[in-house]
Parts: structure tokens; sequence; C-alpha cells
């Protein structure tokens, strides 16, 4: 439902609260005192029978005697007269409630399950059980907290009532405002993905702060979470890190991805600024409280104390910063404002008695220095100086620069040891202060790290390989024999078929099933002038190192038939109850120079898939370095993967060591994830290990584990993954009627250097039709956003000419968080019309709209873009005037009522 009613939780005009009591102890006491104190301007409707009166307010004695309609319905009752509360309020019609009752229980047959389904039923927006929500704006305090928060444009999301009350303690002595202050509970209905898009969209809110214990909805989350993010900061810090997962690992993938793991994975890829304490959210909020993103990572330092700046340079290094450089002509500015005992380099030490006029004109440099990016201003306290005249300077100078150039450069002042005074300064001048210098460096990285985020998303991915084709159906046919024998495992013949369907280069595999067989199979291997590997099969010894079941570089027939024997009677001996099939005979991969990796895919139980990539060998649980990414991947995404880790360094030249071929790591890595996409039967992957050198990579070992698919993920059309992968299945191919054969795809984001030669081709009256304005020029962020979609909540086909690989027309459908329309816009060149290309992409549209449930498409159309108001009434759309543009139609399709 999303967004569905949400306006009515948090710009009520009236209330309703259902348990309000007088006395102080109770939570319908406390709440119903908050909402009083808080000034809360609309009408409260208290229901309580036992009482004539509570605080002045008469009493109604049952939710039928509350006059019209009330927004907000706060329930504070018994637990077991809850589910009778949310069923009449409901039936009522009342759009959102609220229960602030803890011991509803959970599972089947509990209150909270009673209560998820009533609500579900009515429509009726639920939030808690939880302590409650605040919007300083509407002066509505609907929570049992101390206190109400001051206004500002901060919306924290939480799951935990303590962590809101914290923040909104700290923030009242810090001058940090909120738009929002929303603790959910047990997410009976409204969750994380609901309050991110409504958020999102609020203009009231300039950052987001999440404190998550656990996801449910991860699809959800992930497509709320990446929309959000795109338009502003979204910073979340999640409990319970070091948790162990709930079953042990069969394989070292599987190993390597634990849950927090692959929740950070999860964070990064929606483009959310994770920190890892409730100190740095401080700081992150501090930060994103005042300030927009830094394009670049160069900091400058102004202090009075030199150890102050170098433990701030020694911070920012560690965490990945870079110290900025001083122009020359700063410099020679600087020699004439400054002491001449001044550092002459950033940081910029302007000496221990440094009094107010010396911090401004030192502040007057730097920040009109291009050399940086953000500028760090601290000061060591003394007697020499008062710490708040400097703080006085600063300000003045600061707003001086911003008024001269426009300039929004962050600005960071690091006071140690301030009683407040110098804080109160700052904080009225909207310039983020902390009480050290590592806190304000992190402030810094806080925001590098957003906008560096941002600027990965919005990466054009190179493209594939024209010749990376899997063929899918041969991969599917290999996984489902398997599963029709009832086995888990895939065996290593079946497991070098399926890579050769992905092209993956693998060692090849012969079974034998006994010494003598193995022997035979060793001779061609041996006349080919390679060594053997003999490897023990079976599909219930998965680290075979563990029973000494690998032999490596056998030189002969008679090696093999030994090592053959010796590992047959040793797993027998070691596993007695082991399922053993025989031994694999693969030739001895000897590249001396290779660096051994891990690769492969791991199953988490809410987040599905997940590729793991890291150094791989005997040892790798206990090196622990790997990185995890949620796919699908693209070459950016796998090449980011890549450099999250340590082995990533050694993958590099050094000594007489070539470099070792990167590309061909990200490349393996984008087929796995490809692959878990295709067959979302493959439950784990382990390819360790992975050699790669300059010659490229191939696997040494792997194993493929796999499981049936339930029903209800089968009907789920997207199976596992948290973030929708390429609709593969609306590929079409077909002809126009000039007999064009074109080929109408999903866009995907390696498309964008498709677009300018299309847009070569669409005269500026057609482009003013679709955008209703002239284009000036075509930027990467404007194509970035036609072409990078999240496609669980947008669609776009292009049709390619299938002779020229050009691009003859664009279909845009967008669907809105609550699934209730869809908006489309079309696009076709300007020297195509008439040729039905219009016609199939808005059939297109309709088709897919069906698919997905929306349930309405809607568009804009141009007054006098006749062709294209004719076509969408042959098509059924209902066509009416814009009472607010008479320039502009508008078109509605009910998809409910519209025949397939």
């Amino acid at each position: 439902m999303s967004t569905y009613r949400l306006d009515h939780l948090f710009a009520p005009r009236s209330i309703a609260l259902i348990g309000g009591s007088p006395k102080h102890a109770s939570v319908g006491g406390a709440t119903l005192r908050n909402l009083l104190g808080g000034g809360f301007s609309g009408p409260i409707h208290i229901v309580n029978r036992k009482y004539s009166e509570i605080e002045g307010i008469k009493t109604l004695r049952d939710i039928k005697d509350i006059p019209g309609t009330p927004d907000l319905t706060i329930i504070s009752t018994p637990p077991s007269a809850i589910p009778g509360v949310v069923k009449r309020a409901g039936a009522r019609g009342f759009p959102a409630a609220m229960v602030l009752s803890a011991g509803l229980g959970l599972g089947t047959g509990s209150y909270t399950e009673a209560i998820a389904q009533t609500a579900r039923m009515t429509g009726l927006r639920l939030i808690g059980p939880s302590l409650g929500i605040m919007v300083p704006r509407m002066k509505l305090n609907a929570s049992f907290a101390s206190r109400l928060p001051q206004d500002g444009d901060l919306a924290l999301i939480s799951q935990s009532g303590a962590i809101s009350t914290a923040l909104v303690e700290w923030a009242a002595n810090r001058n940090v405002g909120f738009s929002a202050i929303v603790s959910m509970g047990e997410n009976l209905d409204v969750d994380f993905g609901d309050l991110l898009d409504y958020f999102a969209l609020d203009t009231d809110t300039r950052a987001i702060l999440l404190y998550v214990e656990s996801i449910s909805d991860v699809r959800k989350f992930m497509s709320a979470a990446r929309a959000a993010a795109r338009v502003k900061p979204v910073v979340v810090i999640k409990s319970g890190r070091h948790t162990q997962g709930a079953r042990a690992a069969a394989t070292h993938t599987g190993a390597l991805a634990g849950s927090d793991a692959v929740y950070d994975a999860a964070f990064r890829r929606a483009g959310l600024l994770r920190v890892l304490d409730l100190d740095e959210l401080f700081s992150a909020a501090e930060t994103l409280g005042h300030l927009q993103s830094s394009h670049g990572h160069r900091l400058a330092i102004i202090t009075n104390g030199g150890g102050l700046g170098v433990l701030a340079v020694d911070r920012l290094i560690d965490l990945g910063g870079e110290l900025a450089g001083l122009s020359e002509d700063v410099k020679k500015s600087l020699n004439k404002v400054l002491p001449e005992r001044w550092s002459g380099a950033n940081p910029v030490d302007i000496l221990g008695d440094a009094d107010g006029e010396r911090y401004a004109q030192a502040c007057e440099q730097v920040l009109g220095d291009t050399a940086n990016n953000a500028v760090l201003i601290m000061n060591a306290p003394n007697t020499l100086a008062p710490p708040v005249e400097s703080a006085q300077a600063v300000v003045g100078a600061v707003k001086k620069y911003r008024a001269e150039t426009y300039s929004r450069k962050p600005v960071f002042a690091a006071w140690v040891g301030d009683s407040g005074a110098a804080s109160s300064v700052f904080g009225e001048a909207g310039i983020p202060h902390f009480s050290s210098e590592a806190d304000a460096v992190r402030g810094f990285m806080h925001i590098v790290r957003y906008r560096e985020g941002l600027d990965v998303a919005m990466q054009t991915p190179p493209s594939l390989p024209e010749d990376f084709a899997p063929d899918v159906a041969a991969g599917r046919a290999i996984v489902q024999n398997a599963l029709q024998d009832k086995r888990g495992w895939l065996n290593p013949i079946e497991i070098t078929e399926l890579f050769a369907a992905y092209a993956l280069p693998i060692a090849s595999a012969t079974l034998a099933r006994d010494p003598d067989q193995a022997a035979r199979a060793a001779t061609a291997i041996l006349a080919a002038g390679n060594t053997v590997v003999v490897k023990i099969s079976s599909a219930d010894i998965l680290n075979k190192s563990d029973v000494g079941g690998v032999r490596l570089n056998l030189t002969s027939e008679r090696a093999v038939h030994v090592a053959t024997e010796e590992i047959l009677q040793r797993a027998a001996k070691m596993r007695p109850k082991a399922r053993i099939d025989g031994v694999t005979i693969h030739p001895m991969i000897l590249r001396p120079r290779a660096r051994e990796l891990i690769a492969g895919l791991a199953d988490d139980p809410s987040f599905g898939p997940v590729v793991v990539f890291g150094r791989g060998g005997t040892a790798v649980e206990v090196i622990n370095d790997k990185a995890l990414a949620l796919p699908p991947l693209d070459l950016n995404l796998a090449r980011d993967l890549i450099a999250r880790t340590r082995v990533s360094r050694i993958l590099k030249s050094y000594r007489d060591v070539p470099a070792a071929d990167e590309g061909a790591v990200a490349l393996l890595l984008v087929k796995i994830a490809q692959m878990a996409a295709d067959l979302p039967e493959i439950r784990e992957l382990d390819i360790n290990p992975l050699l790669a050198d300059k010659d490229g990579v191939i696997a040494a070992d792997a194993q493929v584990s796999i499981a049936p698919l339930s029903d209800a993920i089968r009907g789920s059309g997207h199976y596992r993954f948290a973030i929708r992968p390429y609709p593969k299945e609306w590929e079409r191919h077909t002809t126009l009627k000039d007999g064009t054969r074109i080929f109408v795809r999903p866009v995907r984001p390696e498309d964008e250097h498709l677009y300018p030669e299309f847009f070569s081709h669409v005269s500026q009256e057609d482009i003013r039709l679709r955008f209703f304005s002239a284009m000036k020029e075509l930027t990467h962020p404007f194509i970035a956003r036609l072409t990078q979609l999240d496609y669980a909540r947008a669609m776009a086909f292009v049709a390619i000419e299938e002779t020229t690989g050009k691009i003859l027309g664009v279909v845009r459908l967008h669907t809105d968080a609550d699934f209730a329309s869809s908006e489309f816009a079309v696009l076709v060149r300007s020297d195509l019309k008439g040729v039905g290309l219009g016609l199939l992409f808005m059939k297109m549209i309709i088709e897919y709209g069906q698919a997905e449930g929306v349930r309405a498409i809607r568009g804009q159309v141009l007054s006098r873009n006749n062709r294209m108001l004719d076509m969408c009434r042959r098509l059924g759309f209902e066509v009416r005037p814009d009472p607010q543009n008479s320039d502009i139609s508008l078109v509605v399709l009910p998809l409910g009522t519209h025949a397939k």
C-alpha cells in the first residue's frame, strides 16, 4: 500500500485517543498530556467509558460516538481489546491508526496477526506497537516521549523507541530539528518501505535517518531506499552486527556471507550511508542537517594548534579522505595577513594567539581556494583569545563568502572543550560543529561517502561482450535433471557442463568409479603434457581436503591409480556413511603467478542470492577477506565489489609479477550473478580457488548447491532477488509496417551511448511534445535517469533496429509507490511517423501494466498532439482537459476493466 493514507498520520487535522487516561504513569495518560502540551491545534476526542472528562476534555464512551472521521486514531488499550478497536475503526472508514500498547505477541494466533489482518481488510494504515510519532511543524507529539523536538528537516525512522527518545534528547542540546520522528515498532502494516517513500517526497525533509533491527519486506525496502537515496541523503544504523547466522553454511562462500555483511551490501547497493554507532549517527545528523553533499574529498584545515591539526590529518587519511593543497595565490595572500611563523601549508596553523580577526582573514582566503572541496576550522582553548569571539568571526567570514560567491562549500567547526557558547554561535549559523577533530573529520567524510555513492549509482556500466550469450536452456536442464534425482548438489561433471553454458572457465573433469578407470582417464591428460589432479567425488563430502580427498601434480598413470585407491579408502574410513561416486580426474592447472581467489553465490534467508568475492584457498575463512554484493551486477558494480577487498591490491602488478586480468574477474562475477537470475534453484555456488593472472581466470574447483522453488517463490514472478533483475521475458522481435525488423526490449543502463544519436533524429517540436520544453543539451545525469531503472517500479522499452543497432523509439511507464497508476511517455524518431511503432509501444505498456497489477495507466499529452490523442482514444483511454492547464490533455485507461 506504501504511501496510501500516510498523510493522515503525519498531517492530521483531528485525533481520536482510544484509552486516554488521567493516570500519569499510564501510556494513555502520558500520550494525552503530550498531545495537549505539544500544542496540537485540532480537535482531540478521548474514548474512555470510566471517566466523564480528562484534562478538561469531555470523554466519549465508544468509538461510535466519535464525531466525523478523525485522521489519526491512537490506541492505548489492553492488548485483548485492540483487535476489536481496529476492526471498528476500520469499519467506520478511519484512515490511519497507531498502537501504543505492548504485549501483543507474535506469530499465528497472536493479537499482532489479528490486528494486521483486520487493518489490511479495511484499508486502515497502522503503525506500532511503538513509542509513537512526533511531527514538530504540526506541534504533534503523538507519543509518550518526554519532549517534542524542535522543527527541522531531518526525518528519523526507528524500530526502537529508546533510540527515538535518545535522539530527541541529543537534538534538544544541539540545535538540530526534525521534520518527523517515527517509532515503527513491530511493522504491523506501515514499514520502512512505506516511510522511505513518504519522506522521499516530503518537501519538509532534507535527510532521512534510519535505525534498523531487521527488514521484513526486502524487495519493497530496496526499491524505496534506492528511490529515496537518489533525491536526499539516507543514513542508516543497524544493530546486531555480530549476530551469528541461523544456519551453518555448507560452502566456503556461504560461510563468508554473514547476515550483517549482507545488510551492509544491501545498504551500499541502495546508496544509503551506513554508520556503526549512535555517536556516528549523531555526527551524520549534525552534518546532513546543515550541509549539502561535497563533490570531492579534499579537505582544508584551519587551526590555532599544530598538534590538533596533525590529529585531524591522521583521522582524515584513516577514513580515506585527502588533505587539500594550498594554491600559490592563496599562500601569498595568507603570508600577507598571518604571522611569519604560520605553517605555510595545510593544515593552516594560525598560531595559538590567533584572535577573531586572524580567524576571519584565514577563513576568507582558504574558503576561496579552489584547491579544496571543504574547510574544517578548529580551535584549541587558551587564555590568549576568547573562543566565542573567534567563533563569531568565523561565522561572519563564512556568511560574507557565501553572500559574495553563492557557494555552498561545506564548512565544519571543532571548538575543543567548548562549554556550549561557541556551539550556539555555529548552530544558529547552520555550521556543523563538533567537540573533537575526529568527529569533525568523520562528519566531512559522511557527505563525501554519500556523494560517492550517488556518483557510483549514476555511472554508465560498460557493455558486456557481444559473444556472452549464456545457454540458459542447457543450464536449466542440468539443474532440473539433478532435482528430479532428488539431489541437492551438482556433481563435478554437471558443474563443468553448467559452467560451459555460461562461458565460465573451469578445469575439465572426468568421473572415474575406480582406480582402473582413473588411470585410463589420466592417459589423455598426460599425453598432452599436463600433470593430473585426483579429487574425491561425493555429494556428502564438500570440503575435499578435510578427508585428504585431493592429490595434485601426479605424473603417471600408476601414480593416479595409487592415489585413487588411497583417496577412496581414506574417505570410506573417515566418512563411512558418505555416498561416494568415485573420483574426478582433472588436468593440473599450473599458473605459478596466479592469485587464489574465491567467488560464488551465497543464499541469505531475507535478501536471497548474494555474490561473494575475496581471497581464496584452504584458509579462506581464517583470512576472511571478502566483499558482498546483491545481484544483478554490471561490470561497474563487479569492479566495485573487487575493489572492496584487500586481495584487490595484489591483483595489480608488483615487482616482476604482471597484473592479473581484473576485467576477466569482473566479467566472471557478472556471469555468476546472471546465472543466479536465470537459474533461481541454485542456492550456493562456490569457486575456490579461482585462479587469476595476466591470461585471465579459471576455476580450479567448484561446488553448486540446488533446491526446488516453492510455489510461493515461483508465483512471485521475481523469484528470490531483493533487486528485480533485467526482465528478459519482455524482449520481443517484430516487424514494422515498412518492413523494418526491430528488437523491442527493456532499456539497460549501458544503452546511454545510443541516446545522442537517437535524439539527433527527433525534432525540437517532438521533444517539446514529449518533455513539454526544449532540450538544450544531453547531459549524463539526464540520460542516466532515462536508462537506469528500478524494474520493480518503472519500465522503459526501446525499439532497436536489428540491422543497425540504433534506437528508433522509447516508451516509459513509471508506477507510483501504491501501484494505483502508472504514467506513460512515448518518443519516436521524427522520421518514422506512421510505421506503427507508437501503437506497438502503447500495446506493450498496457500488457505490461496488466501483468504488474497496475490499476490504471495515465498520461499528460499536449492538447495539440492530435496523433497521440487519437491513438489513445482508439485504445480505450478517456481523454479530458487538464483543469489546471488548458494546453494539456489528461488520458486515463483503467486496466481493471480493460480486456487483454
